[in-house]
């Protein structure tokens, strides 16, 4: 690319500061002719307390804003990765991540619960994708001895599933990948802020360190947006490949202003991780307790009910509406056919007695 003059450098918005002293020391107006801010609106309501609504225009076209640098100094940071690249959300982080990596040659190695966002991602990629039954490390080693000739092996698993609430041997993982030479990708969506020291995540937890991790802002962080943390070349690839990155209006400088201060807060929420975990592990042991069938292996704050019927789990949702409790009745193609669900989410600002209420009118409902 650099050959063809077709790289292009991250440039963080130095073009535009230089820009900006340019038109300062000639004594002329700063003219912005690469923004599609075409109304002027983007940087309505900007006080020294607040930041621009809009940038105006995709990173690659001067969007990017010193807010951008600093949440993705803060994220990259808070993960233990040199770099890390802000996306809109979460799912396109994963669509562009995968589809960029997958280039022809390569192998893509996915765990069959992976979340659309990381199916869609290999669907797009030119690379050979191979779906592996749920946490079978095995099979995963087996895929991985098969294609040793490959260009590379990525292999893609989430660190917390979000509908069963488990997750894999994260250590394990790392040496299957360390001794077959592919690389290991890990979605933290739902882990982020609430595993590991300071809510670093699962594989923070466990002292592993990807070589790709994709964080969430919309989750326990509270405010929107996803990530991908890893190499500097890592990062400088995906600015020129990731095309849910390229093609897209850079996220609103002051949403990343308010995502900063949330992730700094999620840093320091270690109290509220401990409540959070506690209550999870409490509603679990009642509504195991009771007899109900909750998602194996699981643990932290996603219990899940498996009720198998489409027609029940819609009525067991419904009768704990009408008990004043909001759950959601899960279904395919979420889930595979036969294993419908409760999906229940722990919050640690539930008290001992909002977890009895709910597991006593989760068991009531389905009983019911």
């Amino acid at each position: 690319m650099k050959a063809a003059h077709l790289l292009r450098v991250p440039d963080d918005g130095l073009a535009r500061k230089a820009t900006l002293a340019a038109a300062a020391a000639l004594g002329e107006p700063f003219i912005d002719a690469s923004s599609n801010d075409y109304l002027g609106l983007a940087a309505g309501f900007v006080s020294r307390e607040t930041s621009a609504a809009g940038a105006g225009a995709s990173r690659l076209i001067h969007g990017t804003a010193p807010e951008h640098q600093a949440l993705e100094r803060e994220l990259a940071a808070w993960v233990s990765t040199p770099s890390a690249l802000l996306f809109s959300s979460a799912y396109a982080a994963n669509l562009g991540l995968v589809s960029a990596l997958g280039t022809a040659g390569t192998v893509i190695i996915s765990d069959a619960s992976n979340h659309a966002s990381l199916i869609d991602g290999a669907r797009l990629a030119k690379a050979q994708v191979v779906v592996v039954p749920h946490l079978d490390l095995d099979a995963i080693d087996n895929a991985l001895g098969a294609h040793r000739s490959a260009r590379a092996c990525w292999v893609l698993v989430e660190s917390y599933f979000s509908m069963d609430g488990d997750g894999p041997d994260l250590s394990r993982l790392r040496t299957l990948c360390d001794a077959q030479d592919a690389c290991l990708v890990v979605d933290e969506a739902h882990a982020l802020g609430v595993f590991g020291p300071r809510g670093a995540g699962r594989c923070a937890e466990h002292g592993v360190r990807p070589d790709i991790l994709i964080g969430a802002l919309g989750k326990a962080v509270g405010s929107h947006g996803g990530f991908v943390a890893g190499s500097t070349a890592l990062r400088s690839y995906l600015w020129n490949r990731a095309r849910s990155f390229v093609f897209s209006t850079a996220p609103s400088p002051r949403l990343a202003a308010l995502s900063l201060e949330q992730v700094r807060g999620a840093q320091e929420a270690d109290e509220a991780r401990k409540r959070l975990l506690n209550n999870a592990a409490a509603l679990r042991e009642k509504l195991l307790g009771a007899g109900l069938e909750v998602a194996r292996n699981s643990f932290g704050p996603i219990v899940s009910i498996v009720l198998g019927d489409n027609e029940r789990v819609l009525a067991a949702a419904a009768n704990l509406r009408a008990a004043g409790i909001l759950a959601q009745a899960i279904r395919a193609p979420t889930v595979a056919l036969g294993a419908a669900r409760l999906r229940l989410t722990v919050k640690s600002t539930f008290e001992l007695e909002d977890v009895k209420r709910l597991a006593s009118a989760v068991e009531a409902a389905c009983r019911a």
